[in-house]
């Protein structure tokens, strides 16, 4: 059975877009707290009058920030579950792929250090939608392997997307533990031994 997942809507207006890149660039320069609308508007080239109508509020341009690096990490998910040949491959290369996109993103690892209770809050009281994206996202993944054999799928797939995208949430939101899992390798291994497993059952 096919599924698929829609992302946020997405900006493709070319102003819209240069209000999120210089969004982007300013939060990853200065934090959110540090930057105001006023400054976004000078990055982009734009009036603040502009943002407020094109996106809305600092919040909101929070939202649609980390809503458009969620869509485009969701988007390269989509493109690796055509390419493998084993179930186990195929998620061990996503499980890397989210984990290390995340740890490199320089909004991420901005906010991780100067205010982690700002993502904190926008990947759990206000990450509803985004957490839906991603379950909707790895399902589809799920579906596709399905359709392709490499996976006989059970009734409950879905439940086993969104538990693997839970265990993949608590890695992003307390990155360090007992486990050793800073290598490619080792991100690796631990989905083929751990992650496989709550998806075949």
């Amino acid at each position: 059975m096919s599924a698929a997942y829609t992302s946020s809507p997405g900006l493709q207006d070319g102003i819209e877009a240069r209000i999120l890149d210089a969004a982007l660039i300013r939060f990853g320069e200065f934090g959110v707290k540090k930057t105001t609308i006023e400054d976004i508007a000078r990055q982009a080239g734009v009036d603040r009058v502009t943002i407020y109508r094109r996106v809305g509020s600092r919040d909101d341009v929070v939202q649609a920030v980390v809503s458009r690096e969620v869509a485009a990490v969701l988007t390269e998910v989509d493109a690796i579950s055509t390419r493998h040949e084993s179930l186990e491959d195929m998620v061990a290369d996503i499980f890397v792929t989210i984990l290390t996109r995340w740890r490199e993103h320089v909004l991420v690892r901005r906010m991780l250090d100067v205010e982690p209770e700002r993502i904190l809050e926008k990947l759990t009281i206000e990450g509803g939608p985004v957490f839906a994206m991603s379950v909707a996202a790895a399902h589809t993944a799920l579906c596709r392997a399905a359709d392709s054999g490499l996976l006989t799928e059970p009734a409950d797939l879905l439940t086993r997307a969104e538990l693997v995208c839970r265990v993949v949430h608590s890695f992003i939101l307390c990155p360090s533990g007992l486990v050793p899992l800073e290598s490619d390798e080792q991100l690796g291994e631990f989905a083929r031994t751990y992650v496989v497993p709550m998806v075949t059952g």
